[in-house]
């Protein structure tokens, strides 16, 4: 006695279909957030450049913070928000077990913006002490201020060693830190560095 198997024609679930369709869509939205977000980041992290100089018996550093004043920050200072650009400056000396820290200095440069003057109030200190303080009306002054310095004194050049090698390590961040505004490139900050042999 034979038994036959007739195949049993497949039901059409629309409903799977329709949830088999948003889930592709949903994974298709994730990744091209993912990839737009990434790029978004990418753009907005601005780039350090160091240039140090021996100069008169002192080790002087030049260097700029460039694509930092973005809209978003713009927006920050002109509502108001005291806004502090922070610069954390190494000399450091370079060997082939360690380096070694020959000299540091920190740099802040702050700003506030107040609605009734329209002015903008400047500062500027060095380990805390205040170098510099002036207003202005102009916000390219402003984005100057905060993101360029020019010969900061870093260290005697007696502390060198003739043909030395040695590098300047710069690390800039922000202030302050809130839930409200996100500054959009201060995670860990943005470093920069360039690298000299010293011949007096």
């Amino acid at each position: 006695m034979s038994t036959e198997f007739k195949a049993q024609p497949r039901r059409h679930d629309s409903a799977t279909e329709t949830t088999s369709w948003s889930s592709s869509c949903l994974r298709v939205f994730v990744v091209a957030f993912v990839v737009c977000g990434a790029a978004v980041v990418r753009a907005q992290i601005p780039d350090l450049s160091v240039t140090p100089i021996a100069r008169d018996g002192q080790v002087l550093v030049t260097f700029e913070l460039t694509d930092a004043f973005s809209p978003d920050v713009r927006d920050a200072i002109q509502s108001g928000l005291p806004t502090t650009f922070s610069y954390d400056i190494e000399l450091r000396r370079q060997t082939t077990l360690f380096d070694r820290t020959v000299a540091s200095v920190t740099v802040e440069a702050s700003v506030r913006f107040d609605n009734l003057t329209r002015r903008y109030q400047m500062s500027r200190t060095v380990d805390g002490r205040v170098e510099d303080a002036r207003p202005t009306e102009d916000q390219e002054a402003v984005r100057r201020w905060l993101t360029r310095f020019e010969q900061v004194p870093l260290s005697n050049t007696s502390a060198l060693e003739t043909n030395g090698e040695y590098y300047v390590r710069v690390r800039a961040h922000t202030r302050p830190r809130n839930t409200w505004f996100v500054w959009p490139w201060d995670r860990g900050g943005v470093l920069g560095h360039a690298k000299f042999t010293f011949i007096p």
